[in-house]
């Protein structure tokens, strides 16, 4: 057996296990149309069928080709899914504001978490997160957007992994293929963002968390000075991206810091 279908395995037990946990049975995505989600769309079809919903959530920025990829990946999987456009939300917010793309993206990115909030209690279901290990520590991501979830099932796994493991799952080749965008605007690149690519950004973070070699280290191993200096500094200024919002503490037993009983605790 080999390595990603051990994880295929450990991780639809994974997703059936932590959301019976929880008393609920059912759960539900935002499907972009790019890699990560599909990822976790095809996990969640397995663990849960006709229980899981892939939610497209449109809007005016966003490319005819995701919701295409989307769709073709929903009819190859047999995926139950829905699509609601978002448009006219943000639209309506920003009609008589000055704005930027990256203000309008991250708007677009809570609003599309919103909605699927909604749909989630609509269905007694949980939002699954869809974020991988590379954007969650580089802070590549939108608070109460699209890091927000209840459950994430490939938070510890790093893009380029990602794609090893969509080809494993069958995803499409249209998805596998096409540079990684978050599709917040028009022409948008992860990688031209970044300044790297995932697989340069992934060596070093490999190196730097896993291995856990200093700057210096990096450096001997002739890792470039502006890579090294880009995922250091991103990962400890987007901390607070990674954590609960921070308590004051004023008590005895202050969530947080001394009240810190596992999610799935019994009485």
């Amino acid at each position: 057996m080999n390595k990603y279908t051990l994880i295929e395995n450990y991780l639809t037990k994974f997703l059936k296990d932590e959301v019976h946990k929880t008393g609920l049975e059912s759960a539900v995505i935002g499907l972009s149309g790019g890699i990560d989600s599909a990822v976790v769309a095809v996990l969640a079809q397995r663990a849960f069928g006709e229980n899981f919903l892939a939610v497209m959530l449109p809007s005016s920025s966003s490319s005819q080709s995701s919701f295409d990829d989307a769709d073709e990946l929903c009819k190859k999987f047999n995926i139950k899914s829905t699509s609601v456009y978002i448009g006219d939300l943000v639209k309506s917010y920003f009609k008589d504001n000055q704005t930027s793309n990256l203000r309008v993206g991250n708007f677009s990115a809570r609003m599309r978490m919103s909605v699927l909030y909604d749909i989630s209690a609509q269905n007694s279901a949980l939002v699954l997160g869809t974020s991988n290990k590379s954007e969650l520590l580089l802070g590549y991501g939108t608070m109460f957007g699209d890091l927000a979830s209840a459950i994430n099932p490939i938070g510890d796994m790093y893009k380029t992994e990602v794609f090893e493991f969509a080809e494993h799952l069958g995803v499409p080749e249209t998805i596998i293929k096409k540079p990684p965008t978050a599709d917040l605007w028009e022409g948008q690149s992860d990688e031209e963002d970044l300044g790297f690519t995932y697989a340069q950004l992934d060596l070093a973070l490999r190196a730097f968390v896993d291995e856990r070699l200093s700057k210096e280290e990096l450096l001997k191993r002739e890792y470039d000075s502006e890579l090294v200096d880009l995922i250091i500094n991103k990962i400890y200024q987007n901390q607070f991206k990674r954590k609960l919002p921070i308590i004051a503490k004023l008590g005895n037993r202050t969530i947080g810091h001394d009240f810190l009983y596992p999610r799935d605790i019994k009485l």
